[in-house]
């Protein structure tokens, strides 16, 4: 379960989001970005923040995986994209989780054992939030994932490849929105990877698919 503060924040996230996305090359500049929703993965260990963020830009429809740490994460430079302070938890380091190996891990965890998105639980509060997005591996795997060694993502034509070692993840930054309505993943399972994340939100008619494992 992903513990909530109920805190300020400076800068925002959607203003980091913001700067963040025009220097990305499967961005394009269509519209100020707005967020549709977001989804988090539990760190077991407790220390790293996983939010993932679905932003609207116009007519397009973008994925940024954000990782929130208390401290720098050693080599990962190249994917910070920025700090903010949080009025609870203090500086937080935030990076394009896809060059953290703690999101590397749990986002092939929830494709390969079809492990949902984390439960939401705001500070001070006892009831669960419900996330505004949701989302489902289609993995049935029972137990841990293999051994995983995640190196330096590599970004082009809409999608993040991450070499993760004993397998190959691929993140879809632009979320094919349009194509996956019209399709019923039930009824064309062709049409999409056979182990994959796919995510729902308010609007939607069927799941969309979010990140795969790529075969080679």
């Amino acid at each position: 379960m992903a513990i909530i503060h109920k805190a300020t924040l400076s800068p925002t996230k959607l203003e980091l989001i913001a700067d963040y996305l025009p220097t990305q090359p499967w961005f394009i500049q269509d519209g100020e970005p707005e967020v549709i929703g977001a989804y988090r993965f539990d760190d077991p260990a407790g220390e790293v923040g996983i939010e993932t963020h679905v932003v609207a830009a116009g007519e397009r429809v973008y994925q940024i995986p954000l990782s929130y740490r208390g401290h720098e994460l050693g080599g990962a430079s190249e994917w910070l994209i920025g700090t903010m302070e949080h009025s609870v938890l203090g500086k937080r380091w935030v990076y394009d989780a896809c060059g953290d190996p703690v999101y590397v891990k749990a986002l092939a965890t929830a494709i390969l054992t079809g492990q949902k998105e984390a439960a939401l639980l705001v500070d001070g509060e006892t009831e669960p939030r419900r996330s505004t997005v949701t989302v489902k591996g289609s993995g049935t795997l029972d137990g841990g994932v293999p051994g995983l060694s995640a190196s330096a993502p590599v970004s082009g034509s809409g999608v993040t490849i991450i070499d993760a070692g004993s397998l190959r993840l691929k993140v879809n930054r632009v979320v094919d929105v349009a194509a996956d309505a019209a399709v019923n993943t039930a009824a064309a399972p062709e049409l999409h990877a056979e182990l994959a994340l796919h995510g729902s939100w308010a609007g939607l008619d069927n799941p969309v698919e979010l990140a795969s494992v790529v075969r080679d």
